[in-house]
């Protein structure tokens, strides 16, 4: 197994003009796949006038889009070791772009629902293909630095997706959101296609066509349950708790079926990186945040138009600065961490989104604007505090051979748990609305109020970020700790010091 201890094992030195080039190329394609990730947020109520859809119904462009991401990415742990860097890239912006095109010519909700599907197993693939390319090739001492100039990327695209849709909507039909990304998508394929270059050795992978399946019925089943409790409202002949009970018998199943196959190194998504310590809180307080976060990128657009009364393009620019602040950031974020550790930036970022979510308890139909965009710009910046030292801590506490299943790990649980902040907070807004109509409460002040009631469940459900962030650490990685990652010739890997010093040894489990 020696190549595919050395595949992970990252440089002791700078990175090389190749490896420079391959980051920068990985970046600009998920520039492209992230923008697609939030762009539907501003055009819900435009959609749900068009597609004759609710609000419930219009969240899964969204949600699925995370959903399929959820069910997809444990595959790239195969994926990423199996294959060369440049076809699992091929094969990512492909699908990408298919999906684009398949969005852009769908005549009604239903064609729209496959190519976003269809879109986000490209995306699905590229972003833990970006992760364990960094964690490979970057030092650990400047793995902050590149962490946070990533975030750039990744902080400023969901900002301009819903500014860019909201300029689109404002002049041309919905449809363009999808035909103005297209060619920047195939653009992107044939730049990459032409000049990537592998900087990974494959080994052979077996896949594990059953954990597929349980994967499959746990995500879908828990987010679909989630999303029932919306629908409820208007009446759904679907329970919530029905979905909700087989995701998660289904989860029970994909765990314990991951746990037998991990012991002969054939796990789909290898759970051994829960055991550093480090890794389960920083990935506890990310999902946290994840919810927060696209939660909040679905609810603010719905709340900006149509309770505040704003048009879409308005919509759009009002949650521009606070993704740019988050962008900027990024890379003092990226130095700070790197000189003095995670705790510094994530327990002041998780205060500071937690007293932001509180304030928007209080929002109303009178509440006005400059306020708002005050309170999403220091969001923004909470998060921005939090985000790359969470990545980099969690990522970097685990053994250079697990990098791969990290990134899958966080990816899945990223990508989950923000469909799961969506379809929440969706469905409290449509509960409390539907009761306060039906208590006699017109429109707009029944929307405000169902709004607020989401924004309530976020904050309770962000305290306990709060406490969590306390106990998140730096990881000692092999470069600092004078001994190599993974010698390729031990017969027992863990007996180097590990990642993280409150991870115990993997020496049972080969």
């Amino acid at each position: 197994m020696s190549q595919s201890t050395d595949q992970f094992t990252a440089p002791a030195g700078e990175i090389s003009a190749r490896d420079r080039l391959v980051i920068s190329l990985l970046l600009v394609s998920a520039f492209v796949v992230i923008l697609n990730e939030t762009i539907m947020g501003v055009a819900l109520p435009r959609l749900m006038e068009d597609l004759q859809i609710t609000a419930t119904a219009g969240q899964w462009l969204t949600t699925a889009f995370m959903l399929t991401m959820a069910v997809v990415i444990p595959i790239t742990g195969f994926l990423i070791q199996r294959f060369n860097t440049r076809p699992v890239f091929l094969a990512a912006m492909s699908l990408f772009s298919l999906g684009t095109l398949v969005s852009a010519m769908a005549p009604g909700f239903e064609m729209l629902l496959v190519g976003r599907v269809i879109q986000a197993s490209g995306t699905a693939i590229m972003m833990p293909l970006l992760m364990t390319t960094v964690m490979t090739l970057v030092p650990p001492s400047s793995r902050g630095k590149t962490m946070g100039n990533i975030s750039i990327v990744i902080s400023v695209a969901p900002a301009i997706g819903p500014t860019i849709s909201g300029i689109i909507l404002s002049v041309l039909d919905w449809r363009w959101m999808f035909w103005l990304v297209l060619p920047i998508a195939v653009a992107s394929l044939v730049l990459g296609g032409s000049r990537i270059q592998n900087v990974t050795t494959p080994h052979r992978a077996p896949i594990d066509v059953l954990s597929v399946i349980l994967s499959a019925f746990a995500f879908g089943g828990i987010i679909y349950g989630l999303s029932q409790f919306g629908e409820a409202a208007g009446g759904s002949a679907v329970p919530g708790w029905a979905p909700l009970a087989v995701g998660l018998v289904g989860l029970a199943g994909f765990v314990s079926r991951q746990l037998v196959l991990q012991r002969r190194d054939r796990a789909l998504l290898d759970l051994r990186t829960f055991r550093s310590r480090t890794f389960t809180v920083s990935i506890l307080v990310l999902s946290i945040s994840m919810m927060a976060l696209f939660g909040t990128i679905i609810l603010l657009p719905i709340y900006l138009q149509d309770v505040l009364g704003l048009e879409p393009a308005q919509a759009g620019l009002m949650l521009l600065p606070g993704g740019l602040a988050m962008g900027l950031l990024g890379p003092v974020v990226g130095r700070i961490f790197d000189r003095h550790g995670p705790r510094v930036l994530v327990v002041p970022g998780a205060v500071i989104v937690a007293a932001v979510f509180w304030s928007l308890t209080l929002v109303s139909e009178s509440t006005p604007v400059p306020l708002v965009l005050a309170l999403h710009v220091l969001l923004s910046v909470g998060l921005a505090g939090m985000f790359t030292p969470l990545f980099t801590s969690a990522l970097g506490s685990v053994q250079p051979k697990l990098y791969s299943h990290a990134s899958a790990v966080v990816g899945t649980v990223q990508q989950l748990a923000g469909a799961a902040g969506i379809a929440l907070f969706v469905s409290v807004m449509a509960i409390q609305s539907g009761a306060l109509a039906a208590g006699g409460a017109s429109e707009i002040p029944a929307l405000a109020g169902g709004i607020r009631m989401a924004f309530l469940c976020g904050a309770v459900i962000f305290l306990f970020a709060v406490v969590a962030a306390l106990f998140v650490r730096k990881p000692a990685a092999p470069a600092e700790t004078g001994s190599p990652a993974v010698p390729a010739a031990s017969p027992e890997p863990a007996a180097s010091p590990a990642h993280d010093d409150d991870a115990p040894s993997f020496t049972s489990a080969h």
